[in-house]
Order: C-alpha cells, then structure tokens, then sequence
C-alpha cells in the first residue's frame, strides 16, 4: 500500500532552518520520553503530514523559529524574547521555552526561508494546527486569519512573496486556554486532577506545497460495501476538468473510471478486501485532473479502504455495532494524547505510532480519543493497523451539570450565540479534516456534561452531514434520546446500562485502575487514581477481573466498552502504561488475553449460588468483631443474627439492600448444599459474583478464594484462579465473608457462579 513516509525520497530537500542547532536549548520537564533524544532543529516532525493527499513536492518549516509573548493589544514586535522549536507548544519542554502565555498575552512566531525554485506555480503554506486564533503575514502582507484549534488551515502566498533574498513569516496567535468559550478539551490554566497543561500556538507541522494554476483543493472518497465501489469526488477550484481516478492494490490495477469535475468519480471494485482490525487492507488511489488524456494539469495520491459502520439487531434483538454487516465488539482504551516532553506534540512519529502499537499489543480493537483531534499521520497509523476510532469533538464553554449514573437527563448550559456558532464552524472543520481516514467509526460531539449545548441539533446535524458513520450524542450521562448509541460512564466499574429499542449500549468509560510508579511519575506525591492500588500483580488481577465481569454484559446486550486510559497523565495514574511510555503496568500477556476473549461469543454464566438481586438469600451477619475460626464450617454461629441480603445503605448506587447495615465492618456466615456430586469441570471458568462497597474477603468452607478492594457500583464477577477453583466441592459448606467499609455508601452481596465458553458458529 502506499505509505507517505516513501515520499521523503521524492521530495524536494528540507530546507534548513536560518538558525543553528546550538541556538535550541531543550529545558527538562518533570518526566521525559525515549524519544526526546531524538528531536532536534533538523528532525523535528520531517515526516510528509498529509497522507491522504499526497504530492511529490514539499518543504517542511519545522524548526527553529523566533519568538516573542507580548500582551495582546501590542503591535508585532521589534524584538524577540528568543527561539522556539516549531512544531513543539511554547508550554512544553520539547519547545525550548516551556512558558505559559495565558488570555492576556499574545504569541509570536518570526522566521525566513528562501523562496522555492518552483517555477510557474502557485505556493501553499499549509499549518497542521495552531491554538487558537491566528493571523500569519509574508514579507509584511496579512495572506490569512484562521479561527480553530485542532483543524489544518491553507493560503495561497504566491502573491506575497518577494523576487529573491529571504522571505519572512510572521504568525501571532491567541488562545485564552479556560478563560474562554473555545474548543479545548481538557487544558485550563491551572492544571490539576483531570486537567492537564494547556498548549498554545503551533502545535503541528508548518509546511509549503507547489500546485498548479488550477488544482485538486480536496478529495471525499466514499466506500460502498455493499455495492463493491468507492467515489471519489475532486474539489477542483475554476477550470473545467476531467477526473481519472485509478485505484491499485500490492502495486497491481483494481480498477479505474473517469469522469467530470462536477461529480464523483465511481470506480468498482472487484472481489473487494474489506478492512477490519484482524485484516486492515487499504488500496491506493491516483486522482488526476486533466484537460485531456494527453494533458493532464496533476495528479494526487491517497488511499482508502472498503469498510462499512452500521448498527442492526443481532438473533436475539440486541442492537450491535456492525463492521461490514457483521457484529463486532468494540473495545478500546481512553487516549488523551498527552505527552510529557510534548504536551499535545508527539516527541517523533515513532513515538506517536508507539501508542498505537502497545494498543494492539494489548488486545483493543479500537481507540477513543479523548476530547482531542490529532495529527493526520494518527489516523495514518490507526489505518494501517487496524484500529476502531471514536473521535471525539474537543469540549469547551462552561460546564453544566453532569449526571454520572446515566439517568436521563435534559439539563444543559447556554451557550452566546458567538460560541454556539464557533463550536458549529469547528466541528465541521474537524469532520471535513478527517472524514477520509477508514478507522473512524464514531462522532462523539459531547462529553458527560462539558460544554454541552444544543445537543439534539448537534447530533443530528452529524448524523446528516455524516451519513456513513455512527453519532454518540453524548458519551457518559445527559442523556438525550437521539443519536445511535446509549453511553454511559461507572467507574471503576463495569456496569451494564439499561438497553433502548432504538439505540444501541455502551459503557463509555470505566476502569482508571491506578498505580504510581516511581521515577515515572509527573509529581512526586499526591497522584490520582479512581481506585489505587500498590503492585503491579494486583493491579494485573484487578483490570482481568473487570474484563470477566464484562465478558456477561456483552451477551446482555453490551456494545462496545472504553477502559481509562493508555497512558497515565500527568497528576492521573490510571495509565496501562507510564507517562513517559517506559513501562507497560501490568502484565502485557495476561491483559492481552482477558482482552482478546470479549470479541469471542459471550458466554454463558450459571448461578451456582445465587446472590440477593432477585430473591432475597438469608445470611447470619454480625458487626461485632468475631473469633479466629469464625469463617470455618465448624464455627458456631448461632448467636449471630439472621437476615436477607444484600446488606448496606439503601442509597448506595446499584444495591438491594433488604438488611440495613452501617457499621464499618461485617461479617456474613450462608450454609450452602450443593449437588453431593458436582464438582469443578476442567475447561470452564468460576466467579464470585459481588457487588461491595467497600474490601472483602470471601470464604469457602474455610478457605480464602478471593479478595476485593475499593467498591462497585453494581455487581460483578471476580474470577477465582486455579488455587481458589481447586477448593471448591459439592455437598455441605459454607460461604464467608467479612466487608469493611470506611465512608461513602456501603454494600455487600455474594454469590458464586460457572462461566463457560459458547462455541462460535461456525
């Protein structure tokens, strides 16, 4: 297939930046990545940045540039403050600065190139993304104003360029970071606990492209599965052209046509291979404008894949997420796309594609970016890998009230009529910019309550302008009946959300299993986590044990799920891996296994002893600490009281309290009676199914089979491993079990259940 790196032989050379190496002092950040030893002025991001839109001649500006912080109201500087390295955020360390700017000051950039020897031809100077507000002049000539921080903006600068000598840039920018109603995820001025450093000014690529008097603008390519075809629409600018599309797969013909400017180009595909995460085939397209065969005025190249999104009911009436016309569940990582070196600025493409890798490795099938749009080269990776994305439109404005248990729920902020009409322009900015890459799947306008506004409109207004992909109106609670999937955020979870006829379920975030790690952490103390734990094993233990209380779900009608996070962030430690990317937190082979059997055939679970979510189970329980043996068959529990389960505080979420309990501790003694003859059968897996609110211990006639700490928010299953299975028999015995409690709300309710695998059809 065609890969855009190759292009760098082809190109014209990089021109050098007028400053030298030794000009860039590098600061240290309080965590760096691996990759930070390899950025310098003349490797910093020379990769082509643009691969579904590919032309032979370019120049990179990364590099070194001037710089200068001023307040905003001042005129462009005379003097500047020092150097920058473009395409690193002037916060981070990568850059050389490592300086806020803040909505008082403005941002400045200053630097020369020579003028290209590119005869004849109109120049483009292109920007990957700036944050926020941008002006850029040549030689002195305002050429453009952009507004949006996470889309790629152009401008034709022919005109404004000087006969010969040095041609000068000079780009100002503004970016209030939370002091305004902007797109901007999760950056605010003060970073701390969810929030993180912001980043301002340029942040992608800088580059120059050579085109025609008349050009290919853009391409939309459409794919049809089920008419095995792809379009190809050429935004041509004036003149009347011809447009030969030819589409090529390993180097050899698939299929091409021809047609006008006006319309999409429709080429069929034979025998198409479709794209999936276990097969992610992409064919290669070459888009030519001509004014006749013998004359053609250029040609452009891309890629794109045969795949299909959809939703549809599965056998039993369940609605699924379909990849070409088949169910496939979708299970990914939270990906903020942070980096401690970078900020929101990869230290190399190596390091971006690094993320994606360990995400395959370990067993997700898809990726949600988190209130954040990345670089094309990404999405670039995410194709060729063969990874699901949720995309994400980046939150901003206020923050209304959020409803973390997915009730529905109306309420909303109200946006001025100035940020209702930003938010609008840039998201549409956002789709135009990324509606070619095959591994989006989902548009995720909103996040739980985060700038959340004229949502129905929103929604269906993505709907409509995106027919080809699902729309998530609002992932995580403020619920509003619209849109194709119901989404829901428990931590740490997981939790089955209630089904909707129309809409298909899914737990939009949940996990955020913590762990710091020493010498890997972006402060030395007061790390954050939703639930923490001390050691890597039981870190292990706990995320296989959340996987296997997903696995019931999914046959219950659970669609996708979203596991917090990839990486740890800043004060967050929720990370499958440190922030500096050194160390994977758990065990790769264990998580990549538990995570790779929820695309299996959900299986079938049998209440071996049935908990009290249905019918009420009666226990002995006593809240005064008891003797030693208290948990063994033999241990006279005659003076303890009697009571149905569950026990606990009525308000807990998730509950069935039938016994009131709200001391710190309990202790709860059941006789059970199991077939004299049942016993453990080899190949098929047994949970204690719990919900606990706070850490048990659970016993089996007297012997220690599981451990839980932290709390549910509803009930799960907790897999016994191989000592545990050994212990439990047929006939009399006893469960025990203690749970202590240290504020919040409180609940304890046990079970035990058999999991075994349903055989997939064949």
């Amino acid at each position: 297939m065609f890969d855009a790196r190759t292009v760098c032989g082809l190109i014209v050379a990089v021109m050098a930046s007028t400053l030298s190496a030794q000009d860039w002092p590098p600061t240290k950040a309080p965590l760096m990545t691996k990759w930070a030893k390899d950025v310098s002025p003349d490797k910093a991001h020379p990769e082509y940045p643009r691969p579904q839109l590919v032309r032979q001649q370019w120049q990179n500006l990364n590099g070194l540039w001037e710089y200068a912080i001023r307040p905003k109201d001042e005129a462009q500087p005379t003097q500047w403050d020092g150097k920058i390295l473009v395409p690193f955020p002037v916060e981070s360390a990568l850059s050389g600065v490592m300086k806020f700017v803040g909505p008082e000051n403005r941002l400045w950039y200053r630097r020369t190139f020579d003028k290209p020897a590119w005869t004849g031809q109109r120049i483009l100077l292109h920007f990957g993304a700036v944050d926020w507000q941008t002006t850029v002049w040549i030689n002195g000539k305002e050429v453009t104003t952009h507004t949006g921080g996470y889309d790629p903006f152009s401008c034709d600068i022919t005109d404004a360029l000087k006969g010969d000598g040095p041609q000068e840039i000079v780009v100002s920018v503004f970016d209030p970071s939370d002091a305004g109603y902007q797109p901007r995820g999760k950056q605010v001025r003060k970073p701390h606990g969810i929030w993180y450093t912001p980043t301002t000014g340029i942040w992608q690529t800088v580059w120059m492209e050579p085109v025609p008097m008349t050009y290919i603008d853009s391409l939309t390519i459409t794919p049809d599965v089920d008419a095995g075809t792809v379009s190809v629409f050429a935004k041509m600018l004036t003149t009347r052209t011809t447009i030969r599309v030819t589409v090529t797969r390993n180097g050899k013909a698939v299929g091409s046509a021809s047609g006008s400017y006006q319309k999409p180009v429709v080429v069929s595909i034979p025998e198409a291979q479709l794209w999936s995460p276990e097969n992610p085939v992409l064919y290669n397209v070459e888009v030519s404008a001509e004014l006749s065969p013998q004359s053609p005025l250029e040609t452009v190249k891309s890629y794109f894949a045969m795949r299909k999104i959809s939703m549809a009911k599965d056998e039993q009436g369940l609605w699924r997420l379909m990849l070409n016309n088949k169910p496939v569940f979708q299970y990914g990582p939270l990906d903020q796309g942070f980096w401690p070196d970078g900020l929101y600025t990869a230290p190399t493409d190596e390091a971006l594609k690094y993320d994606l890798e360990m995400t395959k490795k370990l067993g997700f099938n898809m990726v949600r970016k988190h209130v954040k749009v990345e670089p094309a080269r990404w999405y670039h990776h995410c194709d060729k890998l063969g990874l699901l994305v949720w995309q994400d439109l980046p939150s901003g404005d206020k923050e209304t009230k959020w409803d973390p248990f997915g009730k529905f729920d109306n309420s909303e902020m109200t946006r001025s009529q100035e940020s209702s009409d930003n938010l609008n322009r840039e998201w549409k900015a956002i789709i135009d910019s990324l509606k070619n890459f095959p591994c989006i799947v989902m548009w995720v306008p909103f996040n739980e309550g985060w700038g959340k506004a004229n949502t129905v409109a929103v929604t269906k207004w993505t709907k409509q302008y995106d027919p080809s992909r699902l729309v998530n109106c609002a992932s995580g609670g403020n619920d509003f009946p619209v849109g194709d999937v119901y989404d829901i955020h428990r931590y740490p979870g997981p939790f089955m959300p209630r089904l909707w006829p129309d809409r298909a379920t899914v737990l939009g975030e949940f996990g955020g299993l913590g762990l710091p790690l020493e010498g890997h952490t972006w402060q030395g103390k007061d790390n954050w986590g939703y639930r923490s734990f001390t050691n890597r094993d039981d870190l292990t233990k706990a995320y296989v044990g959340q996987l296997a209380a997903l696995r019931p779900m999914i046959g219950k009608g659970l669609a996708a799920a979203v596991y917090t996070q990839t990486t740890d962030v800043e004060v967050e430690v929720n990370g499958l891996m440190t922030y500096d990317r050194s160390v994977v937190k758990m065990d790769a082979d264990k998580i990549s296994a538990a995570a790779r059997k929820l695309y299996l055939p959900a299986p079938k679970v049998t209440t071996l002893v049935p908990t009290s979510e249905k019918d009420a189970q009666t226990w002995r329980y006593t809240t005064d600490k008891p003797g030693e043996n208290w948990h063994q068959s033999s241990f006279d529990d005659s003076s303890w009281k009697s009571g149905p389960g569950g026990f606990g505080e009525p308000t807990t979420p998730g509950s069935h309290v039938k016994t009131v309990w709200k001391s710190n501790d309990i202790w709860l003694r059941r006789s059970l009676d199991l077939p004299a003859d049942w016993k453990p059968q080899t190949g098929r897996e047994y949970a204690v199914r719990i919900h606990h609110d706070e850490d048990t211990e659970i016993y089996f006639d007297g012997h220690l089979i599981a451990r839980t700490t932290g709390f549910t928010t509803d009930y799960v299953e907790v897999p016994l491993d191989a000592e545990a299975v050994k212990k439990l028999h047929g006939g009399k015995s006893t469960l025990a079990v203690h749970c202590h409690q240290t504020g919040g709300g409180q609940y304890v309710d046990v079970g035990l259940v058999e999991i075994s695998e349903t055989p997939a059809k064949p």
